[in-house]
């Protein structure tokens, strides 16, 4: 029942946002999602549907990347985990251009270790390397790297999560500007037993020995919640304000995963 709900309020959501007008700057917003520092069980599977759309985002093509605005990005995620500190992920990305139909836009990997429980640190301490490749026409950077340790602790009905993530272009338009800093953060506290409201950050903050001016970055919002469906399933959504002219201006985005024992 929750999970034909859910894929009901999805399709709403995304026939919502190819009708809803407007515009604004950048394609990438294929995953959205702060980590937390858990990794998944060993013998675990875990499947993921990551839905972003962007309400107000670009209209036209920029460097011959596809424009944002009412393209809907449908993301599947596998994880397996293989021991209690280690896990590896596995992403195809792809999206529904209004224009040009659905389409692959590429495919990364991710492995993840983590602290293990037995080590007692006061706060949950990971880090994920993710590497992968992205069609030109979705990115001026084909190839890219990405470094992200992940801090969290949950104290009560409260959730804080922090990802200071670097990222680099491997191949492309990007590789002389080195690392740049990204950061991403989480603030939720439970109202009910089932669901937790929240605030999620992401940045791109440019060259980490020179961030970009101000006008230049990108900084984005999202009020979330967060449903509680059972152990074995995840569910996040939310609503995406951008802050400043790099970025998309109004996204809404989806989780549904769901974790199968193998």
């Amino acid at each position: 029942m929750f999970l034909k709900q859910w894929l009901c309020i999805r399709t709403v959501l995304l026939v919502t946002c190819v009708w809803w007008p407007s515009s604004a700057p950048a394609q990438g917003n294929f995953e959205i999602q702060v980590y937390g520092s858990e990794t998944t069980q060993p013998g675990q599977t875990m499947i993921e549907l990551h839905s972003n759309t962007a309400i107000k985002g670009t209209t036209q093509k920029e460097d011959g990347v596809f424009p944002t605005q009412h393209a809907a990005h449908e993301t599947i995620e596998i994880t397996h985990g293989f021991t209690p500190w280690f896990e590896t992920g596995f992403y195809i990305f792809t999206s529904i251009q209004p224009e040009a139909g659905w389409k692959w836009v590429g495919d990364h990997i991710r492995p993840r270790l983590r602290a293990p429980e037995s080590w007692h640190w006061p706060v949950g301490l990971s880090l994920s390397t993710e590497i992968g490749y992205q069609q030109r026409s979705f990115s001026t950077d084909t190839w890219t790297l990405e470094i992200r340790p992940i801090i969290d602790k949950q104290w009560g009905p409260w959730y804080a999560s922090f990802n200071p993530v670097f990222e680099r272009s491997l191949k492309g338009a990007g590789t002389n500007r080195g690392f740049e800093f990204s950061p991403n953060a989480k603030l939720s506290y439970a109202i009910l037993p089932k669901v937790s409201a929240g605030l999620e950050y992401y940045g791109g903050i440019g060259p980490v020995t020179a961030f970009d001016p101000l006008r230049k970055q990108q900084h984005l919002l999202f009020p979330v919640l967060d449903l509680d469906l059972g152990p074995q399933w995840e569910c996040n959504f939310g609503v995406g304000i951008g802050l400043t002219p790099e970025t998309d201006r109004l996204l809404v985005k989806l989780i549904l995963g769901y974790r199968f024992p193998w």
